[in-house]
């Protein structure tokens, strides 16, 4: 593919969004309760440190309010700063689409008490469903092991929801096939509109016997469509340029925006995808989310994982480094806090660090605290010279050499 003109000299960019790696409380904390909330440095802190120097030297302990390992200026390679959510949100929907350029000023609703008749019937109705289970707020770990039984003898699939805007629905593999699921989940996102428009409907397939269950890959997120007027669309549909999407991007954004896109088993998975993609002869934007952060450790507080999660995600970044063209740029951020040592098992609202480096960009910049993730969004729209999004500051003419 020949190389599109820009004044940048960037001609691909690399955004890894570490799925919930906040890095402290913002300013408006305290309307989500969520006083005092430090993913990374209450992280850092259960950990007694963390062997994470290369995302160092990009400049992560040097963010301005960070409890993390400062630096010295000579030894940061990176642009770094922190941004803060303008929309009315702490999930994975709203956290995504701020970043690529989406104001949502109203949340997503939310069901504390499980999900009215009039839905779930409707639900059993169009899908043909023997009725269903459960229809609370669960652990999805906890809710297979305490109604998989049932569910395999009844045939009843397990809906539950969180403190998420999310609609999940359980079944053993064996019991509801994986695509029959998939179409169960299509019917309940055509149901969940309007004022009951959950962010996302969630596929949770799981495998096992009894006492043994668990949830396998074949997880799929099925999100309400975004506006057109996001950063994906700008490149893939103004420009036609490549926007290959790594993990639960393109749930996420249901598809919208996207011209290729692999799911991912875990983390390390999606690093290797990630650089399967940037091995080709493309342009434009690899987007990835990294969700072992939040599902796997973030919601389940468990900060020693966590901590481990984050060291193995650094000791990949030399291999990402080295596949680097000159003409890439690294961006590296989050969607959200899911601080692993505060309480109860909800995402929370915090500043989300932003980490740019490349050839093409000056080193050691701090870029201190930007007034909304599409900060990222207009950037990336400035690089490309195409039409800014609806919020969002470009951050370009402070990090290009």
């Amino acid at each position: 593919m020949g190389k599109i003109s820009n004044k940048s000299g960037i001609n691909r960019v690399i955004w890894i969004v570490l799925d919930s790696v906040g890095i402290g409380e913002a300013p408006d904390s305290k309307d989500f309760g969520d006083v005092g909330v430090d993913t990374l440095g209450h992280t850092w802190k259960a950990n007694n440190g963390l062997k994470i120097p290369n995302l160092l030297k990009l400049g992560l302990g040097n963010i301005d309010g960070a409890n993390l390992k400062r630096l010295e200026d000579k030894d940061i390679i990176g642009a770094y700063g922190k941004l803060q959510e303008k929309s009315a949100g702490k999930d994975t929907t709203i956290g995504h689409w701020e970043m690529a350029g989406i104001y949502s000023p109203n949340p997503f609703p939310t069901f504390p008490n499980g999900f009215s008749d009039e839905i779930n019937n409707e639900i059993i109705k169009r899908a043909k469903l023997p009725g269903i289970l459960c229809n609370e707020p669960a652990s999805g770990t906890e809710v297979i092991n305490r109604l998989g039984d049932e569910h395999v003898k009844t045939g009843k699939p397990i809906i539950y929801t969180s403190a998420d805007s999310v609609y999940q629905i359980a079944a053993h593999e064996d019991v509801i096939s994986v695509k029959r699921l998939y179409e169960i989940c299509e019917i309940a996102r055509e149901v969940l509109q309007g004022d009951v428009a959950v962010a996302r409907v969630i596929a949770r397939p799981f495998v096992g016997t009894s006492g043994n269950y668990i949830r396998t890959s074949n997880r799929h997120d099925f999100s309400l469509v975004p506006t057109k007027d996001n950063i994906l669309n700008r490149l893939r549909d103004d420009l036609g340029l490549d926007v290959l999407a790594v993990g639960k991007i393109e749930d996420i954004f249901a598809k919208e925006g996207i011209s290729r896109a692999v799911h991912t088993k875990d983390n390390m998975d999606g690093v290797d995808k990630t650089l399967d993609y940037m091995r080709e002869d493309n342009q434009g934007l690899i987007y990835t989310n990294l969700v072992e952060f939040d599902s796997a450790w973030g919601h389940r507080r468990d900060a020693k994982a966590y901590g481990k999660g984050l060291e193995d995600f650094d000791s990949r970044l030399p291999e990402i480094f080295s596949a680097m063209r000159d003409d890439d740029m690294l961006v590296i951020t989050a969607d959200h806090g899911c601080d692993p040592t505060y309480s109860g098992t909800d995402h929370t609202r915090e500043y989300v660090p932003v980490l740019m480096y490349g050839k093409a960009l000056k080193e050691n910049v701090n870029l201190h605290t930007g007034t909304s993730y599409a900060d990222i969004a207009q950037t990336i729209a400035d690089i490309f010279n195409t039409r800014p999004t609806m919020i969002g500051n470009s951050r370009l003419g402070e990090i290009l050499k």
